[in-house]
């Protein structure tokens, strides 16, 4: 039986944004990667590991997972940690850090 990874992605390092973060992905677990003989370069015959798909919700990719009988690992997504900040706590000697 495949096995999938079910998450949704987090932000960039070079995002300001959190575009392109409500969607959930589903892809294959990467498979094991052999050594190809002529030129010693890494390779593999699977080509799961190149599918991603996107979904609007955790379960319509878990149906999806269900109807093709595939194994999922659900990963949810962290909640944010939001500091409140302003601009008066620059001046008062102590940071908010």
């Amino acid at each position: 039986m495949p096995q999938v990874r079910i998450y949704r992605p987090a932000k960039t390092a070079m995002q300001s944004g959190r575009r392109k973060t409500g969607k959930w992905v589903l892809e294959y677990e990467p498979p094991a990667r052999g050594i190809d003989p002529l030129m010693g370069w890494s390779s593999t015959a699977d080509t799961r590991g190149q599918v991603r798909m996107l979904f609007d919700s955790k379960e319509a990719a878990l149906a999806f997972a269900r109807k093709h009988g595939l194994a999922a690992d659900v990963f949810d997504p962290q909640a944010r940690k939001i500091r409140p900040k302003s601009y008066a706590s620059n001046f008062t000697g102590r940071h908010p850090m």
